[in-house]
């Protein structure tokens, strides 16, 4: 009788593992190679990561590593741009198959997406107006009468809120909104990702002023839909190969070392 239960119950189960495998979502790397195109979202405006140049084309080191991956994959490639905090719905409703936009590995973001292994290892910092020559480090702002900018979604804005306890708190779409409410006088401060900050106090010498001890350390990484276990493994092994290659290093020597670039963006 054990026996008969037993072998009708492994059947079902079989029979469901069957069926859940037949309609489950084929990887995009899977549809990608079919349609010969993959669509990556960014969010333009973190320097020196994804940019827009005075043609309107997408320019910035994440977006050399979005051409290297489609030229790895032997497909065509479309940015799609976004606000920061849109680019996770739009990947979750299939309006693109990726999105590199110097998004932090983070365990609150994995509930939703999955990421690749660390492309990049960053930190945030904060920024404040060159008039201001006092201000040493976030704890210096955190007062009732200071107003600290954040652009919205970012790990910065998810870090400020969390360790500025009087501080008054203001949200922006992005960083160059912030960065202009602080540069225009409405506001003390902005915590953002140190690279991105570095690049804005070359673009604007004399009005603003970074302070570069790290506030806190993260890795960037590549987010593709949740779950999507071949897509990620496919992406490992192409960062594997590709962060350190020549490739790479030229890329992150035109975006990180050099500033003749910023000729080409877009104001």
């Amino acid at each position: 009788m054990y026996k008969k239960w037993f072998c009708i119950i492994a059947s079902v189960l079989a029979v469901m593992l069957l069926a859940g495998a037949a309609f489950a979502a084929p990887s995009t790397l899977e549809t990608v190679q079919k349609a010969k195109k993959i669509v990556i979202g960014s969010a333009p405006g973190y320097l020196p990561f994804e940019m827009m140049d005075k043609q309107g084309n997408f320019i910035g080191y994440d977006i050399d590593l979005g051409r290297a991956i489609a030229k790895s994959l032997g497909v065509e490639v479309e940015f799609r741009q976004f606000e920061f905090s849109g680019l996770i719905p739009a990947l979750q409703t299939g309006e693109i198959d990726m999105l590199i936009a110097g998004m932090t590995i983070r365990g609150d973001r994995a509930l939703a997406v999955s990421f690749s292994n660390p492309y990049y290892a960053t930190g945030q910092v904060l920024m404040v107006p060159a008039s201001d020559t006092t201000t040493q480090s976030w704890q210096d702002l955190d007062k009732p009468d200071k107003r600290i900018a954040l652009s919205q979604g970012t790990t910065g804005a998810l870090l400020a809120k969390a360790i500025f306890k009087e501080a008054k708190i203001l949200d922006f779409p992005t960083f160059p909104e912030a960065a202009a409410a602080l540069v225009g006088g409405d506001a003390d401060g902005i915590v953002y990702d140190e690279p991105a900050i570095r690049m804005y106090e070359v673009m604007h010498e004399g009005t603003v002023r970074g302070i570069y001890d790290l506030i806190s350390k993260e890795n960037l990484g590549i987010a593709v839909r949740h779950n999507d276990f071949a897509m990620i493994q496919w992406l490992n092994s192409f960062l594997y190969q590709y962060v350190g290659s020549p490739e790479e290093l030229a890329s992150r020597a035109k975006w990180f070392e050099s500033t003749e670039w910023m000729e080409e963006m877009k104001q």
